[in-house]
């Protein structure tokens, strides 16, 4: 019985650390995102489109 205890603590710990490695994993890729869409679009979003009125002077803010 004793073996038996000791191969499943192995395997919690085993588990508990494949999970603490696949949680840093995944914080990491994330950071990494949004490194890139910084640096990217410098935190703006897109500004969209000119409106379909073009005859229409509008003034400028």
């Amino acid at each position: 019985m004793f073996e038996y205890e000791i191969q499943r603590m192995n395997h919690a710990e085993r588990l508990r650390e494949a999970a603490a490695r696949r949680l840093s994993h995944e914080a990491a890729r994330a950071a990494k995102g949004a490194r890139r869409s910084g640096r990217r679009s410098g935190g703006h979003e897109d500004e969209g489109r000119v409106g379909a009125e073009r005859g229409r002077f509008v003034r400028a803010a």
